[in-house]
């Protein structure tokens, strides 16, 4: 079997930041995938992805939450950003997991897609699994840079974040 994921870059934060941005991103991948581990300093918030430093109105997000005993969905447009955890949001307290794939990034004549699962074992924000579709409608550019962030506090110290690229089978 072909390996079809490569680690782009990966840190792990050694202090609470606000955001992180990978930069520099190589056209030579098919897709792109984003991992974020960890917790965040205000419970309940969401982690927010730019591209390319865009903080305009230009995104769109689309959530469909369970949470085991209650299923919720929420739509937004003319967003400053895309969401990982729109509705369930990060815990202060214990790890939370989300992973976007973002499609056809370096196509510079499209709008850019994403697809993100959010997890949220426990806690007074949780548990939740929450399935985001975002849309990034800026004037059609590649993906170069990718600025991943608190919504409303920061990531804590330990929060590891991973950019991957899928190669083409």
């Amino acid at each position: 079997m072909a390996i079809t994921y490569e680690p782009i870059a990966t840190t792990t934060l050694g202090s609470a930041a606000a955001s992180y941005t990978f930069s520099s991103i190589s056209s030579a991948y098919t897709d792109l995938v984003l991992v974020a581990v960890g917790t965040v300093s205000t419970n309940g918030d969401s982690l927010i992805v730019r591209f390319n430093s865009d903080t305009a109105t230009n995104y769109s997000n689309t959530s469909v939450r369970g949470s085991g005993t209650t299923a919720t969905s929420s739509r937004s447009t003319g967003s400053t950003s895309l969401f990982l955890g729109y509705g369930a949001g990060f815990s202060s307290t214990e790890i939370c997991n989300a992973i976007m794939n973002i499609q056809n990034y370096a196509n510079a004549t499209t709008f850019k897609t994403t697809i993100s699962r959010v997890n949220n074992p426990n806690g007074s924000v949780g548990p939740g699994t929450e399935a985001v579709v975002g849309l990034w409608r800026a004037t059609p550019a590649a993906i170069t840079s990718v600025l991943i962030g608190s919504q409303s506090g920061t990531m804590s110290t330990g929060m590891t974040l991973t950019l991957y690229g899928i190669k083409a089978a």
